[in-house]
């Protein structure tokens, strides 16, 4: 008698030792379509700022994926910045933290005390291990730096008209509002904005002032190098 083919024994192919590392027939391993990734936070910031609104946003914006960032806008004097970036890094929660202080020297030529509280500043910083992004004279440097060369000394409210032309709103009545200030990452990574460039502008600068006093390195910013550091974990 004939039997059906549901009752046959279903052939079982035994592949050849010689196919067995060929390509069709390698098992797949471990494959977890759902699979979802732990990533190790390599790094981790805490950045003491000057502004309330502008530095402090503008950092806590970097799409950072192997580091956590801590923001604290202080709205004090440099020296007195540096000594509460001093108090938030004895903190037990902030141990490990590279710390980093962000202040501007924002020249008033009538209080001579000013330069001289800048430079102490950065000094007390560096004695602390702490990293420092200064800027000679306005943060906003760094900002304008995204879109040209600069090579002279300007104002603040040069800087800020700057920003009107390329971002459209009046920067120097607006600019330090909270919902501008959150936006302004995202403003820099437009065209014709270029990080890249405004890093190497920027560095150019530095390099050109490194020998003179901080009061004097005008104009410079070493934001830069905490964007650099940011980077790193994007």
């Amino acid at each position: 008698m004939l039997l059906s083919n549901k009752l046959m024994p279903k052939q079982i192919r035994v592949p050849k030792i010689s196919d067995s590392n060929k390509p069709w027939n390698r098992k797949k391993a471990n494959k977890t379509p759902y699979q979802i990734e732990s990533i190790a936070k390599k790094k981790s910031f805490l950045i003491i700022c000057e502004g309330k609104n502008t530095e402090p946003e503008y950092f806590k914006s970097f799409p950072v994926v192997t580091a956590t960032i801590e923001t604290i806008g202080k709205g004090a004097s440099k020296t007195a910045l540096v000594n509460k970036a001093m108090e938030e890094a004895r903190k037990t929660k902030f141990k490990g933290y590279e710390v980093w202080c962000v202040f501007d020297l924002d020249i008033k030529y009538d209080d001579a005390t000013i330069k001289n509280d800048f430079d102490t500043a950065i000094e007390l910083a560096k004695q602390q291990g702490f990293s420092v992004a200064y800027s000679n004279d306005a943060f906003e440097l760094w900002f304008v730096l995204h879109y040209k060369t600069i090579d002279a000394q300007l104002t603040r409210q040069e800087y800020y008209e700057m920003l009107r032309e390329e971002w459209g709103f009046n920067y120097e009545k607006k600019g330090k509002e909270m919902a501008i200030c959150k936006k302004n990452y995202k403003r820099l990574q437009n065209h014709p904005a270029s990080q890249e460039e405004a890093i190497l502008r920027a560095e150019r600068l530095h390099n050109l002032f490194k020998d003179e006093k901080y009061c004097e390195q005008n104009p410079c910013t070493t934001v830069y190098a905490l964007v650099r550091a940011l980077n790193e974990c994007i």
